[in-house]
């Protein structure tokens, strides 16, 4: 086998912890804006909503560059890895800028076209947050790029070590921000914004470092490459499409959540915030599997790569066990530390509870074991599955339940857990054929 069980807990071990360490992170977030009050925890979590759209956006052009230098790594083509990680980096931070620059000037106007008209309050604790938090936007995308070149090389320990850091500064920075200045939502903002400047100038230090795998030089060394931007892209950008529409998606759904009132908006930003920090782990598990997988099949391994896929959807469920049974016996004691209301916090420890048993049965199905075919090249069948199963079943299932039935904020997730499911059953199909190994990355 390419890798033994040393080298696979050396690369999944510190992704696992890298992925608790946020999803802790963002539960302190939550925990602590959550004290301003609900219209505060409401205007972080609309523009949140929106944030995840362009974070996993960046993951996902990321992932790109993760799978063509994986399996470059795995053709012994180290010059090539280092072309790709280049223009991996330079497409990213450039795409960053961009989108950064449109958002900071179109805030108030797309809140207003997304959200519609929410209370006063919540307007304009989001506004002031994203104001703030998209300038975040270049930062966080050469961090992302640069921590999946390493995860690429089996080097999963360093991104986790600056990804430690940085959220121990912003939830310092929140602590002293929100509470001791007073800033509010501004304070939150800020935190986050420093802490993602933080991890991006330490990962760009040590990937400037000489004698790597694949490292990367001055900023006139940062060329366009067409011919290895097409390749990236090919890869990338189906993935960048289907992680974006998923974003959009969700952003969709807290539009619908919108129109239940303030309670449901602050449980849904709880529920939510909860469920991510619970799919982290497994999550992680799919990230160390675009590597393994990737290198798997740049050697022409394509059994290995089947019974790989087969071990760490296993992992996965393994995990999803253990956060799921922690995160429901400790969801009663966290609602207690918000501010939601007694309305609000029954709902939110009901729906993890619920949410926690689907996982169970069929989050690993659906989103780890695509990661194996994603490494393989088979993108295109991945995106088209996730995004119409998300656009029929997550918005457009969760939209009719809650508009014209009386389930209200069950329904968000009773379409969830259905899109799930349909995902389970068309991945776990392609998977048994042979089709999703005929494609070519490089």
């Amino acid at each position: 086998m390419l890798f033994d069980n040393k080298s696979l807990r050396a690369l999944l071990i510190p992704l696992v912890i890298e992925q608790v360490l946020t999803g802790l992170m963002g539960i302190a977030d939550t925990l602590m804006v959550s004290n301003i009050g609900e219209a505060a925890v409401s205007g972080v979590a609309l523009v949140d909503s929106i944030n995840l759209l362009f974070i996993y956006f960046f993951s996902a052009l990321a992932t790109g560059g993760t799978i063509v230098c994986a399996q470059y790594i795995g053709h012994d083509d180290e010059a090539g890895a280092g072309r790709a990680a280049h223009q991996t980096v330079l497409s990213s931070v450039l795409l960053a800028l961009a989108l950064c620059i449109l958002l900071a000037l179109a805030r108030r106007p797309l809140l207003k076209l997304i959200f519609g008209s929410v209370e006063p309050a919540v307007m304009d604790a989001a506004v002031v947050y994203m104001l703030i938090t998209v300038l975040s936007y270049p930062f966080l995308a050469l961090y992302t790029a640069s921590a999946a070149l390493y995860r690429a090389l089996g080097d999963s320990r360093r991104p986790m070590i600056v990804a430690a850091v940085a959220d121990g500064l912003n939830i310092l920075g929140n602590a002293v921000l929100i509470f001791v200045c007073g800033l509010g939502v501004a304070g939150a903002a800020i935190a986050t914004l420093a802490s993602r400047i933080f991890s991006a100038a330490v990962m760009l230090y040590f990937q400037r470092r000489p004698g790597q795998t694949i490292s990367l030089g001055g900023i006139g060394d940062l060329k366009p490459d067409g011919v290895m931007i097409r390749r990236l892209l090919r890869i990338g950008l189906p993935n960048a499409v289907e992680n974006g529409m998923f974003q959009f998606g969700k952003l969709m759904v807290q539009s619908t959540v919108s129109i239940l009132g303030t309670t449901a908006i602050a449980a849904q930003a709880v529920v939510a915030t909860l469920e991510m920090f619970g799919s982290m782990p497994a999550m992680a598990i799919g990230t160390g599997l675009l590597t393994v997988a990737g290198q798997c099949i740049g050697r022409g391994r394509t059994d290995e790569a089947r019974r790989y896929i087969k071990r760490f959807t296993g992992i996965s469920e393994i995990v999803v066990l253990i956060t799921g049974v922690l995160l429901s016996a400790g969801v009663p004691f966290l609602v207690k530390l918000t501010a939601l209301s007694d309305e609000g916090a029954r709902l939110t420890c009901r729906l993890i509870w619920f949410t926690c048993a689907m996982k169970l049965l069929l989050w690993p199905g659906a989103f780890t074991k695509p990661n194996g075919l994603r490494a393989a090249g088979d993108v295109a069948f991945a995106m088209w599955v996730s995004t119409v199963s998300m656009w029929v079943f997550r918005v457009g299932l969760s939209w009719w339940l809650c508009r014209y039935t009386a389930v209200g904020l069950w329904g968000v997730w009773i379409g969830w857990c259905t899109d799930w499911l349909i995902r389970n059953i068309c991945f776990g199909l392609r998977f048994r054929g042979d089709h999703w190994l005929t494609h070519s990355v490089l």
